[in-house]
């Protein structure tokens, strides 16, 4: 499997080591488990290598095929779509209860199920978000060490660069892969320390003004996001509840908290389009009402929308609030990657669905019911979409509704 990658150039090889020294922080002697696509192989190999070295007991990958994924939207029965490989994520999750590391290499088609029902797409969903249930609750209470890192295949560069050849669209996209990850540095992880450093300082500001909202004001938008009691922002490298400090995003450039799940109000305009479920969601335009989803619109794919945010009550709340420099290097890049992982670290954004059990001061000890009565939300979803640019500006508000400017266009004022 070609990864247009010439065999001397070693960013691949850091690009590895970024996923198992910085990413992931594997301990010795902590067995991983990897989820990854065919056309990955390559990386694959190389971070199973890399795991090995750094002590890992056993790595354990799991791989997937778009055109069998494909397969099943043109030739499965009806009644299939409600079933999902509930075996698989029991075994996940078991895994993560014995201690596993949890990886996955990412790089889908983002137009892989266009122009397939989009009911037959909800139902699948649903029944996958429902049997992922028990590992995904792990991942998001930060249980263990976790992370995601790409991985520029043939059906996702063609989206970034259509207008050039193939091999050209790979080649530019492992470029601006390998860029934001900070592989092509000459010490990578000397360049992730640094970067830590900088997403931690942020954090621990916002984190002591300990703001009731957020407000964001540009073309489109006028939205209050109430923050949930207690919260505390996250960003860059985290500590799972094993001891393990990692990455959990390769790249990362937000820092995140929690929203009240009942406290959001007002109208919010996407800056960028969302690529869920391989269907791309262009134009999303939503209103919140007393937290809750009350109108969505979209200029392509807004029937895949609705079935979303119907996934369950939760699917209408907001699970995180993220805050991205429209000066990142990512957006900066000036490209568009229809990749969540990459699109997420371009602008700020919010999620719909599941919140962050690990973004509360008191997370060590926060019980479940805690969790929802300080405004976490619950969901078996979490669907990130984009809402900065640089002409959004985001205000903090106190408990008293004074205001003081965290962003003017797009960029840090706090």
């Amino acid at each position: 499997m070609d990864t247009h990658i010439p065999s001397t150039d070693t960013r691949l090889d850091k690009l590895a080591e970024v996923a198992v020294r910085v990413g992931l922080n594997l301990a010795e002697g902590q067995e991983l488990v990897m989820t990854a696509g065919l056309d990955s192989l390559p990386l694959a190999r190389k971070i199973t290598e890399a795991a090995y070295k750094a002590g890992a007991s056993l790595v354990t990958t799991i791989f997937a095929d778009d055109q069998s994924a494909l397969a099943r939207y043109k030739y499965a029965r009806e009644e299939s779509f409600d079933a999902a490989p509930g075996w698989m994520y029991e075994g996940m999750a078991a895994a993560y209860r014995s201690g596993a590391a949890r990886l996955a290499i990412v790089g889908d088609d983002p137009n892989l199920l266009a122009g397939q029902d989009p009911e037959k797409i909800a139902r699948a969903n649903r029944a996958r978000s429902k049997a992922y249930r028990p590992a995904l609750e792990l991942i998001t209470a930060s249980a263990i060490n976790w992370s995601l890192v790409p991985f520029a295949n043939a059906a996702w560069a063609r989206s970034v660069f259509p207008d050039v050849p193939e091999d050209v669209a790979v080649a530019k996209l492992w470029d601006a892969i390998f860029a934001a990850t900070r592989a092509n540095r000459p010490d990578p992880e000397a360049a992730w320390a640094a970067h830590n450093a900088t997403l931690m300082a942020k954090r621990k500001i916002l984190t002591e003004r300990n703001f009731r909202a957020l407000r964001f004001q540009g073309p489109g938008t006028d939205l209050k996001v109430g923050l949930a009691d207690g919260h505390a922002w996250m960003g860059g490298i985290s500590t799972a509840r094993n001891g393990i400090s990692s990455n959990p995003n390769i790249p990362t450039e937000e820092v995140f908290t929690t929203p009240h799940a009942a406290m959001t109000e007002g109208t919010v305009s996407a800056t960028k389009p969302l690529a869920h479920g391989g269907t791309l969601i262009r134009d999303i335009r939503v209103r919140f009402e007393g937290g809750q989803v009350v109108e969505a619109h979209a200029s392509t794919g807004e029937e895949v929308l609705q079935k979303m945010i119907g996934t369950d009550e939760g699917a209408r709340r907001l699970g995180e609030v993220a805050l991205v420099p429209h000066s990142s290097p990512i957006s900066q890049s000036g490209l568009l990657f229809f990749n969540t992982l990459f699109d997420e670290n371009a602008a700020s954004h919010i999620a719909l669905g599941q919140a962050y059990k690990k973004c509360f001061v008191n997370a060590k000890t926060l019980t479940d019911e805690q969790f929802a009565a300080a405004g976490g939300n619950s969901s078996l979803i979490h669907v990130d979409w984009m809402i900065g640019s640089a002409s959004v500006d985001v205000d903090g508000l106190d408990a008293s509704g004074n205001a003081t400017p965290v962003m003017r266009k797009g960029e840090w004022a706090l």
